[in-house]
């Protein structure tokens, strides 16, 4: 008795059942998706951080000039963070020398013969405190040599306790989260491949082939 149904495998029917796809603009909302949420819960799990700044100037003292002043900035803004400096700032800020370095920035200018000193923790006054304690000891190095360097360093410009933080608010860091997953979900949606059906391309795996067996050659009687 021949059976005339579909004897294909349940899994063949399944493949070639039409499936609705996904948009392909979808990675992008969903990358904007993720990264806000990924913004957002870092500025709010964030400690703030606050920045205080202060100034030291290098005055030029009798028979030096401007410009010996200014090289005299450049080599002192290199040693702010140095051990002699630190170690000098330990009793103003009841911090030790070690712990300091890591809260301590200093730049210079090139072309005014001024230090800026930035002291940066998760209190603002605690932040002007270590600025101005690395800027007065800073002053004071620099001071012990003023007699064979011809230059003094004065305090121009004491720190004075932050109103608000450096760090970025919860809003912001949303806001750079939400871009950063927009970014990727766009070069996500460029190099995926593209259909006009919508669909992914698949790659065909070839069907195995089906060879009938032939009938074997009859021996002669003997």
């Amino acid at each position: 008795m021949n059976h005339t149904g579909d004897t294909s495998d349940p899994q063949d029917r399944r493949r070639r059942a039409p499936r609705r796809a996904l948009p392909r603009w979808l990675p992008v909302p969903l990358g904007i998706g993720i990264g806000l949420l990924g913004g957002l819960g870092y500025g709010l799990a964030a400690t703030p951080q606050y920045a205080a700044t202060g100034y030291v100037m290098v005055v030029p003292q009798k028979g030096t000039d401007a410009t010996t002043a200014l090289g005299f900035a450049q080599a002192y803004g290199r040693i702010v963070t140095g051990s002699a400096v630190l170690a000098g700032a330990q009793a103003a800020t009841h911090t030790a020398a070690a712990d300091l370095k890591g809260h301590v920035q200093a730049a210079t200018s090139p072309d005014a013969p001024m230090i800026s000193v930035t002291g940066s923790s998760s209190r603002a006054r605690t932040a002007a405190t270590i600025a101005n304690g690395v800027a007065r000891s800073l002053a004071a190095t620099g001071n012990r040599d003023s007699a064979s360097t011809g230059v003094r360093l004065l305090v121009f410009s004491p720190a004075a306790a932050p109103a608000a933080p450096s760090s970025p608010s919860a809003t912001l860091s949303g806001a750079v989260g939400a871009s950063a997953g927009g970014l990727l979900g766009a070069l996500v949606l460029l190099v995926r491949p593209r259909r006009e059906d919508g669909e992914p391309a698949r790659t065909a795996l070839p069907a195995p082939s089906v060879h009938p067996s032939e009938p074997r050659p009859e021996r002669a009687a003997v």
